[in-house]
């Protein structure tokens, strides 16, 4: 330490007040960088302040495709890198490893349930798709900028405080230090040492608000940059956010004396039917008849069909992961699939119990309007939860050895047009409210929306589509079909299994199914 007149004056302090009778010392940026106070406040904006940046500021509400999105980047972690994240409300968060992207700024994507709507459809009609994909993804970059833009601003306004802050603490530190030195030192005035700072200060503030600056350009540089990257390498949705399920292993010995082979639900096994003689464990379980689906199609074509159809199978408990039914533990579907040789033909009746259809039908009969928001969104839930089901399956339908020919069943329209009160079928039980004609709209428009995407999925793999057009309950009963079937195609209420197709329903599917399998090149 050195004295002036008395005054002690510390050489090793940044904020050391001249000597008195010494030439002023010039100020300078570069000295100013090797300044504690300064390397602390950088430091402080930079490891502090970007991530409170990032987490509080608001996500931007973009429409793309027909869809609702927030557009903004999730918190980050203390890593170098990480992956961009998808988030479904109400669903799950789902990294998107292939944009893996270096700095802080790694986007974030959350939406809700899929809508279904005429923006939405652009996507699958080859006239539009382009077009609409462009503008989706134009229309996303748009609120990321938004957010960034914003982000900037919020960094720059922290940058300031903290500036603010550091400079304070600053003054009062020289301040304590001038206390210290003792009475005999003589008092130094406020405004000599803000003189003094101010300099400092200014040259601080300049360098923490510039390098959080820099950093925000430079992280925003490396999430454009890698995001660009990864999207050259992203092929499909399963590229982007990876798979949810595990294909299933090929279940059970090799099964061979099959031309065909049928996989669903009970509206393929025709429940109530004749059983079958002689069942296996797994046809006993299911209830599997003569009549079913794949018994009628292997009918049609003089070929036998395999019948793994089985009650209440859905796409992820049934076709894709195994069942458990009557006690007895089944197999996945497609697992046996696998394993049967030479199949030419598989036909898939999937949809209904994956969306819990019986549950909407029984409130529909319980109440007198059931066009609710409640039991929508609970719709809206399970159709955009069967989506993602749906095309896991489609994708492992198209990869079964040998490539056999697959057809897609479409869900039939159970209800009337037109209500006929007189119908006891419409009616339901004594203390049921029945159905009105809105509630059998409602629950037409929903079976609408299943098909849609029963069909969008199969025409994307190329598989067909059998549309099976069966009279409806309540319509008089054909007494000569051109197929030679007679009676009604569904069973009432009044019958062990209502809604579900009858022998003669089971035949008209059979037949839709049966004129789209292609016949081999020896014309079998």
């Amino acid at each position: 330490m050195q004295t002036d007149g008395g005054l002690p004056v510390r050489k090793t302090s940044p904020d050391a007040l001249p000597v008195t009778n010494a030439p002023p010392r010039r100020p300078g940026v570069l000295r100013e960088l090797r300044a504690w106070p300064t390397v602390l406040l950088v430091a402080f904006c930079l490891l502090v302040g970007v991530p409170v940046t990032v987490a509080l500021t608001p996500e931007q509400d973009v429409v793309a495709l027909g869809q609702h999105l927030s557009v903004g980047a999730r918190t980050p972690t203390p890593t170098f890198s990480g992956p961009a994240q998808l988030v479904q409300i109400g669903n799950t968060e789902l990294d998107m490893p292939r944009l893996r992207i270096h700095g802080p700024l790694r986007p974030r994507l959350t939406m809700g349930p899929v809508q279904r709507n005429a923006a939405a459809a652009q996507v699958f009609d080859p006239l539009t798709s382009a077009q609409a994909q462009a503008q989706a993804i134009d229309n996303v970059s748009r609120g990321f900028l938004r957010w960034y833009l914003w982000g900037g601003l919020g960094l720059l306004v922290f940058a300031l405080a903290a500036a603010a802050g550091a400079g304070c603490l600053r003054m009062l530190a020289v301040l304590r230090a001038r206390s210290r030195a003792g009475e005999d030192a003589g008092p130094h005035a406020v405004a000599e040492i803000w003189h003094h700072l101010s300099g400092a200060i200014a040259r601080m503030t300049a360098i923490a608000v510039a390098t959080s600056a820099l950093a925000w350009v430079a992280a925003g540089g490396l999430a454009y940059t890698d995001t660009v990257r990864g999207l050259q390498k992203v092929g499909s949705l399963t590229d982007l956010v990876g798979s949810s399920s595990v294909s299933p292993e090929p279940a059970g010995p090799a099964v061979t004396g099959f031309a065909g082979a049928v996989v669903g639900d009970s509206r393929a096994v025709r429940v109530g039917g004749p059983p079958l003689p002689n069942p296996s464990p797994a046809d006993a379980a299911c209830g599997r008849s003569t009549d079913s689906l794949a018994a009628e199609v292997g009918g049609i074509l003089a070929a036998p069909v395999l019948n793994l159809a089985c009650p209440s199978a859905t796409t992820a408990a049934g076709l894709l992961g195994p069942q458990e039914r009557n006690g007895l533990l089944l197999p996945p579907q497609v697992g046996v699939l696998k394993q049967v040789q030479g199949l030419e033909f598989v036909a898939v009746a999937i949809g209904p119990n994956d969306l819990g259809w019986s549950d909407l039908v029984t409130y529909c009969y319980a109440v007198e309007n059931c066009a609710d928001n409640l039991s929508q969104g609970e719709f809206d839930y399970r159709l955009a939860a069967f989506d993602r089901d749906y095309g896991t399956l489609l994708a492992e339908l198209a990869a079964l050895p040998g490539q056999p020919q697959v057809v897609v069943v479409t869900s039939y329209d159970a209800l009337p047009a037109t209500i006929d009160p007189a119908c006891p079928d419409l009616r339901g039980p004594a203390a049921a409210a029945g159905l009105t004609t809105a509630e059998a709209d409602l629950l037409a428009a929903r079976n609408d929306q299943l098909n849609t995407i029963l069909v969008a999925g199969a025409r994307k793999y190329g598989f067909g589509v059998a549309r099976p057009h069966l009279s409806p309950l309540c319509a008089p009963g054909s007494t000569e079909a051109a197929d030679g079937s007679t009676g009604p195609d569904l069973q009432g209420l009044a019958d062990p299994f209502p809604f579900h197709p009858t022998g003669t329903g089971s035949l008209r599917t059979a037949a839709a199914v049966a004129r789209l399998i292609t016949p081999d090149p020896d014309g079998n």
